[in-house]
């Protein structure tokens, strides 16, 4: 195949001289090209056209092109290789293959979609989706990622599950952190969205169309399969997951806390609502400013119908559900919170100013047995039932006393756990002798005597005249043992003195 520049030297010489073999001795090529080249040119036709050789599948293109446009361009070139070789076909599979992809990219060409160009409005829309997110403790997560389609402002919440009233709290706290309500809110089409379709028409959940009256907006779905209906929220799930689930490309570490993923959460959306947006050339954070004027006001009351039942936190942090008490966090003392099961978990979910969140989560637990977590009460509260009482001075003597050290807290906790009499007067002569000997003398005099079970009278003068007379600690030297040798065994057996 000559190259355009060839081609147009061959049809200048021809030109020149009106003669193929004249033509071809000054181009450089055989007379037979230079005649080809000048009738393509006077056929109206490319120079560079290729002709067209005959090939043993040309026969069986036809069947190509219907297999092809059956599978709506999906068929397998292996597929078409088999179909065509039971009907007569004696070529290679390679053959085939190209032959398959000449037939894909010319059918394609002519189902190609065309787009029209979106331009969304300010407070109109907003869009959602889910990904997949970090195990934590081989529990499976997954990531709210919303987007606002004008500001590209974006929001992302980690859950562990995705059932209607997760998308609730979750939806909530979108609008409370966004600071208004768009007019739409575009998602996909699950089932806590879309019950079914019915002749492409979407039948929405009833449940949550009672959610969006309560905030005054309306859900629309996207079409079934059809991700680049929603490619707004598909790039904020595609780069949440990027930057939050860790893989060996950006090196994070593993969660070991559902806590620690939120605060990664807060600080991914942070750090990509400040930076300066590819499309917009502005800051997410900053376009969200103007929209918020095109929102509209959001309800002071979260939709809770969906959270469960209420319940009324007890002052030792338990609700009370079928019978059984659960602990939720010490914070929520003499509060309300909505109580529901799913499967064999119960989830309590709270309502605060920036939106619902779920507080706790129990496995379903029998009457009798209540579930109480450490972690719900602060750290003075989570010692176990059978602990020993830290002591805690209430008189001034008391405080002196305790004032010594700890080995003055062992020794009390030890000698009320004996029994000793008259415990208030050894204390005070204990803090009498700190004032000759020194706190630190005495405290370590306590410490002993408290492991030792040194309790009389008199015992702690004499751990202090012990540890004022103790000199350095005798350590034995390797070649030295205590163990008795076997000297005095060497006669035995044998007789001594005169012979009877």
């Amino acid at each position: 195949m000559k190259r355009g520049r060839e081609i147009v030297e061959i049809l200048e010489a021809y030109d020149l001289t009106g003669s193929y073999r004249a033509a071809a001795e000054l181009a450089g090529c055989d007379h037979h090209t230079v005649a080809r080249y000048v009738k393509l040119r006077n056929e109206g036709r490319s120079p560079e056209e290729r002709l067209h050789r005959a090939r043993p599948i040309d026969e069986f293109m036809d069947k190509i092109e219907e297999l092809v446009a059956r599978s709506g361009g999906r068929v397998r070139a292996d597929v078409v290789h088999q179909r065509i070789t039971a009907m007569g076909f004696a070529g290679g599979e390679r053959t085939t293959r190209r032959a398959v992809a000449a037939v894909k990219q010319a059918w394609q060409a002519g189902q190609r979609r065309v787009f029209r160009p979106w331009i969304p409005e300010p407070g109109l829309w907003m869009q959602f989706d889910w990904g997949e997110g970090p195990r934590i403790g081989g529990r499976r997560t997954s990531l709210w990622c919303a987007w606002l389609s004008w500001s590209r402002f974006r929001v992302v919440i980690p859950v562990f599950d995705k059932t209607l009233p997760t998308i609730v709290a979750c939806l909530d706290t979108t609008l409370r952190r966004l600071g208004g309500v768009p007019a739409y809110v575009l998602t996909d089409n699950e089932k806590t969205i879309t019950v079914e379709h019915v002749a492409d028409i979407a039948v929405r959940n009833p449940e949550i169309v009672q959610v969006a009256r309560h905030y005054g907006m309306t859900i629309r779905t996207c079409v079934p399969a059809d991700p680049q209906s929603k490619g707004g929220a598909e790039n904020t799930v595609k780069i949440a997951k990027a930057d939050l689930v860790p893989t060996s490309a950006n090196l994070l570490e593993q969660y070991r806390t559902f806590a620690e993923l939120e605060a990664a959460c807060r600080d991914f959306t942070d750090e990509v609502n400040a930076r300066i947006h590819r499309e917009t050339r502005r800051r997410p954070v900053e376009a969200l400013a103007e929209e918020r004027t095109r929102l509209h006001p959001l309800p002071q009351q979260a939709f809770t119908v969906a959270f469960g039942t209420t319940r009324r936190v007890n002052w030792d942090c338990t609700i009370s559900v079928d019978g059984v008490r659960y602990s939720v966090p010490h914070h929520l003392v003499d509060t309300r919170v909505w109580a529901r099961f799913h499967g064999d978990e119960l989830i309590v979910t709270a309502v605060a100013g920036t939106g619902p969140a779920e507080v706790a989560r129990h496995q379903r637990a029998q009457p009798g047995s209540p579930s109480i977590t450490d972690e719900h009460y602060p750290p003075r509260l989570r010692q176990a039932d059978t602990a020993e009482r830290t002591p805690r001075a209430h008189t001034a003597d008391e405080a002196a006393f305790l004032a010594l050290g700890p080995g003055a807290a062992a020794w009390l906790v030890e000698a009320g756990a004996t029994g000793v009499r008259r415990v208030r007067r050894k204390m005070a002569e204990a803090v009498a002798l700190a004032k000759l000997h020194g706190a630190t003398d005495v405290d370590r005099a306590l410490g002993v005597a408290a492991l030792a079970g040194r309790f009389a009278d008199n015992d702690i003068i004499r751990l202090l005249a012990h540890q004022r007379d103790e000199g350095e600690p005798i350590r034995a030297s390797e070649t030295h043992s205590l163990q008795p040798g076997t000297s005095a065994w060497s006669t035995f057996g044998t007789t001594t003195g005169d012979q009877p």
